[in-house]
């Protein structure tokens, strides 16, 4: 009996010694599960401050950005150009879209304007131009060397008077600083014309490696005389003259810019019959990407120096019909 019970006793002391030991190592188990789980949660807490990092980033990442609004106002251009807490604005639209301009500039914070550049003095171009010299505080004016006895350009000439303020007109070659950008004068290389479209001021910005072309309503004459000047044309982002116009964007002209995107400010359904199939047709035959404001809306254009992008997809090579 003694060594039956002794046998017994083993038994059972090897029995309480397995269980003893599996309940260490479940012990042991679920720690590290709780320690994994620990590490897990400390991971997925990294990644949502690195996502808020990147997003801080990006808004720091601003200031540093150039912004290109060309504003949708139908049959008409009005272009406002942003970098950090400086600002220009190339023409105001016509009379009736005064206010659309204006209240655009005022959404964007906008209280003053560095430069205003009224390219001519046609009623699509300066029409909001008194509204705008007397909303906001200006700089410098530019206005080429033109007169017009229209009512439209009466009043900007009063506001600019009212204001205490001057008409500067440049001079091919001028430049001008917008922060860490820089705009140059290419025309209008003539002090007179017989068409009013060519006494527009056209510009070349640079950022960085980016640059933009602003020509107004210059037609034929004025680009030949910019290619004629040799002055330096070369652009990743054409503003097309003229609304689209034939008399506008000739083949060599296009050929000196050699633009990667182009943006044409026009109406829907407009009465001049813009864009016409001869300027679409050489845009699509360069495969030149096509942002308008009649089938896309006000266009923005981003640059960081080395890098373009635009708030919408471009539009489509379709021309008006007479």
């Amino acid at each position: 009996m003694s060594l039956k019970k002794t046998k017994k006793n083993k038994i059972i002391y090897f029995l309480v010694v397995c269980v003893l030991i599996l309940v260490t190592v479940c012990i042991q188990l679920f720690y590290e599960d709780t320690n994994f789980s620990e590490d897990f949660i400390a991971k997925e807490s990294n990644i949502e401050n690195v996502v808020e990092s990147n997003n801080l980033s990006d808004t720091l990442d601003n200031s540093e950005l150039l912004t290109v609004h060309y504003i949708d106002v139908g049959q008409a251009d009005a272009i406002l150009i942003m970098y950090g807490n400086s600002s220009m604005l190339i023409d105001a639209g016509t009379n009736s879209a005064k206010d659309i301009v204006t209240n655009y500039l005022k959404n964007k914070g906008i209280t003053k304007l560095d430069y205003v550049i009224g390219t001519h003095a046609h009623e699509d171009h300066i029409g909001g131009m008194a509204q705008i010299v007397n909303s906001f505080d200006i700089g410098t004016l530019l206005f080429p060397k033109q007169t017009s006895t229209t009512k439209t350009y009466q009043n900007f000439v009063t506001a600019v008077k009212n204001k205490n303020l001057k008409l500067t007109a440049p001079s091919v070659g001028n430049e001008y600083f917008l922060g860490e950008a820089k705009f140059t004068v290419l025309a209008p290389n003539n002090i007179s014309y017989d068409d009013a479209n060519n006494y527009s001021i056209c510009i070349r910005l640079e950022y960085g490696n980016n640059s933009f072309l602003f020509v107004g309503d210059a037609e034929d004459v004025s680009e030949t005389e910019m290619l004629k000047a040799n002055v330096n044309l070369k652009s990743d982002v054409l503003k097309i003259g003229h609304h689209g116009s034939s008399s506008s964007s000739t083949q060599e002209f296009l050929n000196a810019i050699s633009p990667k995107y182009a943006v044409i400010c026009v109406g829907k359904n407009n009465d001049y019959h813009h864009p016409t199939k001869k300027v679409m047709n050489r845009l699509k035959n360069m495969n030149i990407l096509v942002y308008r404001t009649d089938e896309c809306g006000t266009i923005v254009a981003t640059s960081d120096g080395s890098n373009i992008s635009f708030n919408v997809a471009p539009g489509s090579y379709k021309y008006a019909t007479n």
